[in-house]
């Protein structure tokens, strides 16, 4: 994938934040899958170049992307019903044997 300036700036922002949860654990441990916040425009193809992107220092191969769409909760407040807002969850697969490392991520590089 070609990483021109503004291709750049859109990887880095693809990724909100990993997705903590009793689920994504599991995944984790025995299919070696982690599950990312994403945005709610972001492909497959950019989510694996991102994931690709941030870890280069380790160089770390997606295998596959899956997405949903996740519909955002009812809340009450007081007497008023609000709602969440609708967000997009990525669950990443990663070549057998490696393993994401959250506290050493490349630096975002100005290009």
């Amino acid at each position: 994938m070609n990483n021109s300036a503004g291709n750049y700036e859109r990887l880095m922002q693809v990724i909100l934040a990993p997705y903590i949860s009793e689920k994504g654990t599991f995944l984790g441990e025995t299919h070696n899958q982690t599950i990312f916040r994403v945005l709610k425009n972001a492909t497959k193809k950019e989510i694996k170049a991102a994931v690709e992107l941030l870890w280069k220092d380790q160089k770390i191969i997606v295998e596959k992307v899956q997405t949903i769409n996740v519909k955002g909760k009812r809340k009450r407040f007081g007497r008023y019903l609000g709602r969440r807002s609708n967000w997009k969850k990525a669950i990443v697969s990663i070549k057998e044997g490696q393993e994401l490392s959250f506290t050493n991520l490349s630096k975002a590089e100005g290009k």
